[in-house]
């Protein structure tokens, strides 16, 4: 089955970028090596869904170097880079993407890599797991398991799994502590702010920051907007998060209220409607909306829209919306993940922790495809502990760290043994 991208042509420049964050993601590189010897995914097919830049590309390659029979697509239609997609096709692999894709394309984009009865899904938002038992129940025998990436899919499947619907073992990548404490606030917190800044070329410093959300991805932001001289304003709908935004020295309120003090606005909850008509109705003119969440639902765009009596582009990748009485207000990337839909995505460095906590997953599932749980109910799986210390330890010796260790006395002191 052929691979569907934009342009061939553009895979010297996708070379470039891959080979840039390959120099820079020395765990991916250590993993590459040992797989190309031991071959875990030999005979498998992997199909994968992960915003598909530079970072998700090596990550793809080293899987492919471990034996693995690749089937690549993007999990955002704005987040897929052209050129980075024809370098994949360049070194052999299967790739079904493009960038601003229709919501057909990308739908079937997304059938293309599971009409090939994966045995192996890498999933970022849940849009593979989600059709493989809707439409392509049939194939599902096939899957040995997979891995999800983010909170937001994370949270589909373990609603799927209560409800006993989950039919085949997933690592919860997400869950795993060198993904969500270094991907998720740090990541987040650097890559938001790429976006946002590279795209709008205005000054953060001395302007009221919206962050709605402060789990460890608001956390990150708003320590991002305050270092570059913002004042923070955090919405929050859990009183212990609230708790820590105050502690941390922001300010916390209902969005009711922070849609009249906030420049920028910057979702980053997981949940729908967010930010919604009530809130446009009092925001200042000028005022700029995006989002940090997996899906476009947290700004509603269509209530704006609706309100507005023009839309037109204000600079790429910004849309103005006109209201009845004079005031503009702006949506970054229409309200997609501004990180990926208006930037790189995270720093190299962050995802090398995250993507070796996927790969080393993905083997886990392999080796172990005997052992772990496949009855309904038991199918969500966290990261072993010694894949994500093996993933720690690793990182340190590249950084030219060392730890004290436990004496066999300190040890029977804390844990009795």
């Amino acid at each position: 089955m052929a691979s569907e991208i934009r342009n061939p042509q553009l895979w010297q420049e996708g070379r470039l970028k891959i080979d840039w964050v390959r120099h820079h993601m020395p765990l991916l590189n250590g993993l590459e090596e040992e797989f190309s010897e031991t071959l875990p995914f030999k005979g498998l097919k992997v199909a994968l869904s992960v915003h598909l830049e530079a970072k998700t590309a090596y990550l793809c390659e080293v899987l492919a170097a471990g034996g693995a029979e690749m089937y690549v697509t993007g999990s955002n239609p704005l987040s897929t880079q052209d050129d980075v997609a024809a370098a994949l096709v360049e070194a052999g692999l299967n790739v079904y993407a493009w960038y601003d894709a229709t919501p057909e394309e990308y739908e079937a984009h997304i059938r293309r890599v599971i009409e090939v009865g994966p045995n192996i899904i890498i999933d970022d938002g849940g849009d593979l797991v989600n059709l493989m038992h809707t439409e392509y129940s049939h194939l599902i025998s096939e899957v040995i398991g997979g891995c999800e990436e983010t909170t937001t899919g994370i949270l589909r499947l373990i609603t799927l799994n209560k409800a006993g619907a989950l039919k085949f073992p997933m690592m919860l990548v997400n869950n795993a502590d060198c993904k969500h404490l270094f991907d998720n606030r740090y990541g987040t917190g650097q890559s938001v702010w790429d976006g946002i800044n590279r795209t709008t070329n205005l000054i953060v410093a001395g302007k009221n920051v919206v962050v709605a959300g402060y789990g460890w991805c608001g956390k990150g932001v708003a320590m991002r907007a305050k270092g570059l001289g913002a004042e923070v304003i955090v919405t929050e709908v859990d009183p212990i998060k609230a708790m820590e935004a105050v502690m941390d020295s922001f300010k916390v309120m209902k969005m009711s209220q922070a849609a009249c003090e906030g420049d920028i606005f910057v979702t980053v909850t997981g949940c729908d409607d967010v930010i919604v008509k009530e809130h446009f109705e009092v925001m200042k003119d000028g005022a700029i909306c995006c989002n940090a969440g997996h899906f476009d639902c947290e700004v509603n765009v269509a209530q704006l829209r609706d309100m507005a009596v023009e839309v037109k582009p204000a600079r790429k990748n910004i849309t103005g919306y006109t209201l009845a009485d004079g005031r503009r207000i702006y949506v970054i990337a229409e309200g997609r993940l501004v990180n990926l839909a208006a930037g790189d995505g995270h720093p190299a460095e962050i995802m090398d922790m995250s993507f070796a906590i996927q790969a080393l997953s993905a083997r886990y599932l392999v080796e172990n495809r005997d052992k772990v749980s496949r009855e309904p109910g038991h199918m969500v799986n966290d990261v072993p502990l010694e894949i994500d210390r093996e993933v720690a330890a690793r990182k340190l010796s590249y950084w030219g760290c060392e730890i004290d260790t436990l004496t066999p006395q300190q040890h029977k002191y804390l844990f009795g043994e």
